[in-house]
């Protein structure tokens, strides 16, 4: 199939599943046929492809097809990720002034940590990092937070997909090694990064849990060290549990995590 062809369908597709939205009781092929300007074998084999997705679903008694519930569960994630940033956006900023430091919130996408919101330590030397930002999840503490709370055989799957690059000496490189750590973050609840992602920065982590004991994002404070001394650090751990509590607290989690 060539690419223009395959963009071709997965435009079609995406139109589909707009008439679909704005016709919550169904659309028939005939009918998609006449609004695509296709003919019903096309739409049939497209229609097809999101039915085994679950994006699609079909009404046993009219035939005609509706949105299925694997939109439903996208929608979910989405509306938690901008649930999970609005009621997180001021914690983030008391836990930036009480620690001096930058915070971070992360969820994860695509088996990768992408930022969501930062509030911007007020030190004049800052670690850099944006909103929007992808990072990897083995040399993280963001992310090692989340391979901590993942199923043994979706860490294998994600390892696998993205390897364990080397960034710094102190990089984890082995899955052993990497196991080891993650059976020590669950036991702690916390994450460390200590200059595995980049040299000079080190940072603690830990989960935001929504009401059903699922992570769905990760809050960090990272900071370089020089700035840093062990009560510090002690001092920033403390406050990234108590704040990670305070944030899965607002969004229904009632676990404790330390």
């Amino acid at each position: 199939m060539s690419n223009v062809t395959t963009v071709q369908s997965v435009d079609r597709a995406i139109y589909i599943l707009e008439k679909l939205k704005e016709n919550p009781n169904g659309l028939g092929i005939t009918e998609l046929s006449v609004t695509l300007g296709v003919s019903k074998s096309t739409v049939h084999r497209l229609l097809m492809s999101l039915f085994k997705a679950g994006f699609v679903k079909q009404d046993p008694l009219t035939d005609k097809y509706q949105l299925g519930l694997k939109c439903l569960e996208l929608g979910d994630v989405v509306s938690e990720n901008l649930d999970v940033r609005k009621n997180a956006s001021p914690l983030l900023n008391e836990l930036s002034f009480k620690t001096g430091e930058t915070v971070h919130l992360v969820v994860m996408e695509l088996n990768e940590m992408v930022y969501i919101d930062k509030v911007e330590s007020p030190e004049t030397i800052r670690m850099y990092s944006r909103v929007g930002k992808r990072a990897p999840m083995h040399c993280t503490g963001v992310g090692k937070v989340f391979l901590a709370h993942l199923p043994i055989d979706e860490v294998e799957k994600i390892i696998t997909e993205k390897s364990m690059r080397k960034f710094t000496e102190n990089t984890l490189i082995t899955k052993e090694d990497l196991y080891a750590q993650l059976d020590i973050i669950r036991n702690r609840g916390y994450a460390i990064d200590d200059q595995e992602h980049e040299l000079g920065v080190k940072c603690a982590a830990a989960p935001i849990m929504d009401s059903r004991g699922t992570i769905i994002a990760a809050i960090s404070v990272s900071t370089p060290i020089m700035r840093l001394d062990s009560n510090k650090f002690n001092y920033i751990i403390s406050e990234v549990l108590a704040y990670s509590q305070k944030i899965s607290e607002s969004l229904g989690s009632f676990l404790t995590f330390n």
